[in-house]
């Protein structure tokens, strides 16, 4: 049968409407099936383009003077992000780590609920998540609630992954959103598995909150900065517990007290990175240029045929095959999961990633990954388990 799966996995990649897509990216060894993207994407060639343009004429030629055009692109490539997460026009800024974001929106949640002492979180959800969320609990004397599914009566925010890390399901936005409303509390989600590979719509789903990063699907390289979203119906509310000078709507007026700008760009705090908002604007426009309905759709594909693949070989499976319930990644359970990624890189040219404590993940970003890379990597997989 994985015979028959490996010419299919052929006849899909010819079919495919974005194939020609990878051909945009640096591909130093085209044997390797690179099955990681969900953890970093691969380098665009325009990146590599738009680096040497920065440096080379912006910086080395244009001195400070590049600073007229580099002041805004927090809310540029914020503004160029919005529709890939259904968001509008400055409602979204990619400035800190997704680190350094959340903490922030967690703080200026917790002060617009000043009457609630309680942050939900899941237990099993990111761990820099849960840490931040225990560290700014245990430095204000608040509770943290520690469920799946909350108790949310006395909560005043949950912090909720929309795609579990690990098992790549999907969290319904709308529903919880909708949940935590009618409760009283604030919701931040965490979009960093499915922003750039799912089509989502926080407008749609009435979210208000949200962060996410950009080095993964949205391929903005190492250490790419995050992003944050605040709705326009709540913005005016929201407290920047960080008062940097980007965040005044008057940065160089230099005056005694801070005020904030009247949109997301209040969450900004001090210089941004330029190049390395230079290279995720280069990430986000190829997404959007590729169109994230078929960036979407592919992904659906991707993960079906893995999980195809996974079930001909009897590999084990936490991924849902509800396509509409699972993101850009497929799962395999096994008590060797360590050892056995380990192998695949060594002995197979296959690079996927283990997490703690028995699963492999399968990236599958639409953008350059194949269907022969993904069938190349369940059966290499396949044969050291057997």
């Amino acid at each position: 049968m994985m015979d028959q799966l490996a010419d299919r996995a052929r006849e899909l990649d010819g079919a495919d409407q974005l194939a020609t897509w990878r051909d945009e990216f640096v591909i130093t060894d085209p044997d390797l099936a690179y099955l990681d993207g969900n953890s970093l994407g691969m380098t665009p060639r325009r990146s590599l383009d738009r680096m040497r343009e920065v440096m080379e004429s912006e910086w080395a030629g244009g001195l400070i003077g590049s600073w007229e055009h580099w002041v805004d692109l927090p809310a540029r490539v914020g503004d160029a992000l919005a529709p890939l997460i259904g968001a509008e026009p400055g409602e979204v800024v990619v400035h800190d780590s997704v680190s350094v974001n959340l903490a922030q929106l967690v703080h200026a949640a917790l002060a617009m609920r000043p009457d609630r002492r309680v942050i939900a979180i899941d237990p099993a959800d990111f761990p820099s998540d849960r840490y931040i969320v225990d560290g700014i609990a245990r430095t204000l004397g608040l509770e943290v609630r520690r469920d799946a599914d909350p108790v949310l009566d006395d909560v005043a925010v949950m912090v909720r992954s929309h795609v579990d890390y690990r098992t790549a399901e999907v969290t319904d936005m709308a529903v919880g959103t909708a949940r935590a409303t009618a409760a009283g509390a604030l919701v931040i989600w965490d979009l960093s598995h499915s922003a750039g590979v799912l089509e989502v719509d926080l407008g749609a789903a009435g979210a208000e909150l949200a962060v996410g990063c950009t080095y993964k699907f949205l391929n903005g390289g190492p250490g790419s900065p995050g992003f944050s979203y605040v709705s326009t119906d709540l913005v005016g509310q929201v407290e920047q517990p960080i008062q940097g000078w980007f965040g005044h709507r008057d940065q160089f007026a230099m005056g005694p007290d801070f005020e904030p700008h009247a949109d997301a760009r209040r969450l900004l705090i001090g210089t941004p990175s330029v190049l390395a908002l230079a290279a995720t604007a280069v990430g986000v426009d190829l997404t959007a240029e590729a169109g994230i309905d078929l960036v979407a759709a592919k992904a659906r594909a991707l993960t079906a045929f893995a999980l195809e693949c996974c079930q001909d070989v009897g590999l084990d499976s936490p991924t849902p095959t509800d396509p509409f319930r699972r993101g850009g990644h497929v799962s395999v359970r096994h008590p060797d999961a360590r050892e056995l990624t380990r192998r695949l890189a060594t002995e197979h040219r296959v690079v996927a990633d283990f997490r703690t404590p028995d699963l492999i993940r399968l990236g599958c970003s639409p953008l350059t990954t194949r269907f022969v890379d993904v069938h190349r990597g369940v059966a290499a997989l396949a044969g050291l388990t057997n």
